[in-house]
């Protein structure tokens, strides 16, 4: 076979590249993942990677079916797999019960979940409903001050929180609509819980990553202009994926980054400092 007859091999997974036991014996739960192209996929296969141990979360019976094969991949203890729906009461207070049993401390918590009605999502935010603005917060923003709150008594060593946001909550992005000031509430929110929980060296990042087709993303409008834009303007020319993510989160959560705490932190080739 010549040269140009060759086909091209595909990419090597950076995260299987990976040789370091930095977070061995760090106990992680992570909120958020719908299925393998999940950004908070990414972030529990670099953790994992890394030497923690991962506890995670299913929306749904639905989403079960999705979740349950990468839960098996990550090594995640069946008492550890378990319902988590932020809008029904009690489930998220019930994750955090079977923490404690199960391990009694916590030192990595991971939240990337977001959701707006679609009618609210789809239109102007001079148009917003009061119903979906709220929800849209409980969702986006209120479940991850809930989950700090839970988390913090687990964090008797110290620990990092993480959530996920998006440039849209710093500069208007056409069709990001109510997410922009959604996503705004969230990333103020991290700022004061890192100044809150500093002296308990619990660490708290914003992680803000390029566009990304997950599928909380396919809702927005015209996704796939704004992800062709981002990497046309980035200086590095190309779009982040979710091991990018994951890898970057999973540095930040070592004793590495024990110093780093409260600042948005950017995961997107540049495109924020011309975006």
């Amino acid at each position: 076979m010549t040269f140009t007859e060759q086909s091209t091999p595909p990419a090597e997974d950076p995260i299987e590249q990976v040789n370091s036991t930095a977070l061995t014996g760090k106990k992680a739960f992570i909120l958020g993942i719908a299925n393998d192209q999940s950004i908070a996929y990414g972030c529990a296969r670099a953790m994992r990677k890394m030497g923690a141990d991962i506890a995670m979360t299913y929306r749904n019976d639905k989403t079960k079916s999705y979740t349950q094969p990468l839960a098996d991949a990550l090594d995640v203890p069946s008492e550890l797999y378990l319902p988590c729906d932020v809008q029904i009461e009690g489930q998220l207070e019930a994750v955090f019960e079977a923490l404690t049993r199960h391990w009694g401390r916590l030192d990595i918590a991971l939240h990337s979940i977001a959701f707006a009605p679609r009618e609210d999502l789809h239109g102007r935010v001079v148009d917003c409903s009061r119903e979906g603005f709220l929800m849209a917060m409980e969702v986006s923003c209120y479940s991850f001050i809930r989950m700090a709150h839970l988390a913090e008594p687990l964090m008797k060593n110290g620990g990092a929180l993480f959530t996920m946001t998006f440039y849209g909550a710093e500069r208007v992005f056409e069709h990001y609509n109510v997410m922009g000031p959604v996503k705004a509430a969230l990333q103020t929110a991290a700022l004061y819980l890192a100044a809150e929980l500093g002296p308990k060296g619990i660490r708290v990042h914003p992680i803000s990553p390029g566009p990304i087709k997950t599928r909380a993303a396919s809702g927005i409008g015209r996704f796939d202009e704004l992800m062709e834009r981002a990497a046309a303007r980035a200086p590095e020319r190309a779009l982040c994926t979710i091991e990018d993510v994951g890898l970057a989160t999973a540095f930040l959560a070592t004793d590495f980054a024990k110093m780093i705490t409260g600042d948005v932190m950017y995961i997107d080739g540049g495109y924020h400092i011309v975006g």
